[in-house]
């Protein structure tokens, strides 16, 4: 059996506790390796491995020198692309096409983009009479990345790259579900002589691993991407230690879509928007909120999109929908849909399970409840979206905004005043007009209310991954 160490000051190690947890693939049911069980001790070989990269010729590099670092890693990966595309598709149990066209190629973007955003980066300097004074960036230290298991590596280095960029040293803990890709990237690390200790990688569960992290003292900044509740956790643990932290959470993300719609584009975004990945990507549009003029031509023809739509095995190029990560989460995906006939509602289609050993579900449309009803307020993390009408402009923005969650949304309509007033008043933060997940990774990624604090991208990661301080010189 394959086993997955964990990376230590540049080497592959054995956890300290002797523990190891089964990997399996949700597409076969089958355990593909073994990963190591972290614990505390764990955490203070990375952080003391952490802390001596810091002292030394890491904590002195320049930001050219750091940058061409990540370039490195980008193609180090780049040269990978394929294995990694496979390995996240076996962990992950989403189709290997999809991994190969949209998680690995945004990961090599990341490293690349930031190597750009670390050489062309600026800060302040403001003069007055007689006075100058300059701002400096200075790394924060040491900080814990800690990743979820729907896009596994694309998160992870869309930490990691700013992480490093600005001359930190990181301790990184992918989800126990979905550890490959995060040890694939160290073996990249070694390959091409990164320093050892400045990505440390820890696998294991979140309480025994995840939570001391959280707690040490050496580590100054943590950036987690996950769930509301567990990012409440994270939150409580990191604040009382004044520590930097950036939490991107859930979402219950809305599809407006409005009568003077591309009406085609629209029905083939919406249902992309909901459904891409299983719809277990935290952006997915997983309520759909439908002017009354159009709405019952459009589920018609939503349903007709999503019914096409084939699932399985995740190896077939011809597949839109692999497995869910798991028999827990199908479970849970079915018990919603249990609660949505409870709550009134119709299964338009979907909501099968194939035959097999896979965590396989056909994706689900379902109409007629209320907008405030827990199906359609409570995150689902799974192939389902529940459609509902509005009459009016002002009752699709309450619809909108009548969750606790306020990650993104997405408006489809032909008049552009239309776009830009009910995009200002949507409480999310973010939102794409006529099209979904177009992403320009200098913009501000992050959310309000129960979807998070902080933002992500460009010259907001720069920001959190360092310290700004002002020199003031009396000429």
């Amino acid at each position: 059996m394959k086993r997955l160490h964990n990376h230590i000051n540049g080497r592959f190690v054995a956890p300290t506790g002797g523990a190891w947890i089964d990997n399996v693939n949700p597409a076969t049911g089958a355990v593909i390796s073994q990963i190591a069980r972290s614990t505390s001790a764990d955490v203070d070989a990375a952080v003391a491995a952490g802390r001596a990269a810091l002292d030394g010729a890491w904590g002195r590099s320049s930001a050219a020198e750091r940058a061409d670092l990540l370039d490195a890693i980008a193609s180090g990966i780049e040269a990978r692309l394929a294995e990694f595309a496979e390995a996240e598709s076996a962990d992950n149990g989403k189709p290997v096409h999809l991994a190969a066209a949209v998680d690995i190629p945004r990961a090599i973007s990341n490293f690349r983009f930031f190597a750009g955003a670390v050489r062309h980066d600026h800060t302040g300097c403001h003069t007055t009479p007689g006075v100058i004074n300059y701002t400096l960036r200075k790394p924060v230290g040491m900080a814990a990345l800690i990743t979820p298991w729907n896009l596994p590596l694309y998160l992870l280095t869309w930490k990691l790259a700013p992480a490093l960029g600005m001359g930190n040293v990181t301790i990184a803990k992918p989800s126990e579900l979905t550890p490959t890709t995060a040890t694939l990237l160290a073996e990249v690390f070694a390959s091409i002589g990164a320093p050892a200790g400045i990505y440390n990688l820890l696998h294991g569960y979140g309480p025994e691993v995840g939570a001391p992290m959280v707690a040490h003292p050496d580590i100054r900044a943590v950036s987690f991407t996950g769930g509301t509740v567990t990012g409440a956790h994270v939150a409580a643990a990191a604040a009382p230690k004044f520590k930097k932290l950036s939490l991107e959470l859930g979402g219950k993300n809305a599809t407006l879509v409005f009568a003077d719609c591309d009406f085609e584009e629209t029905v083939k975004g919406a249902a992309r928007a909901a459904f891409l990945n299983q719809g277990q990507i935290c952006l997915c549009g997983s309520r759909i909120l439908v002017d009354d003029a159009i709405y019952d031509r459009f589920v018609e023809a939503l349903v007709a999109e999503v019914s096409a739509m084939k699932v399985g095995d995740p190896t077939d190029p011809d597949v839109s929908l692999g497995a869910l990560i798991s028999q827990g989460h199908r479970d849970k995906v079915e018990g919603y849909l249990r609660l949505a006939v409870e709550e009134g509602g119709t299964i338009r289609c979907g909501g099968e399970r194939l035959d097999g050993p896979g965590a396989f579900i056909t994706p689900a449309v379902i109409t007629d409840l209320e907008s405030t009803c827990r199906t359609a307020t409570e995150e689902i993390f799974g192939p389902v979206v529940t459609v509902h009408r509005f009459s009016t402009e002002a009752e699709a923005i309450e619809k909108a905004n009548q969750v606790r969650y306020g990650l993104a949304a997405s408006v489809w309509t032909a008049d552009l005043r239309r776009a830009h007033r009910v995009s200002a008043a949507l409480a999310t933060g973010m939102v794409w007009v006529n099209t979904w997940l177009l992403r320009d990774l200098r913009v501000p990624f992050g959310g309000v209310k129960d979807s998070g604090v902080g933002r992500e991208g460009g010259h907001y990661s720069l920001e959190f991954f360092s310290e700004s301080q002002n020199i003031c010189v009396k000429l």
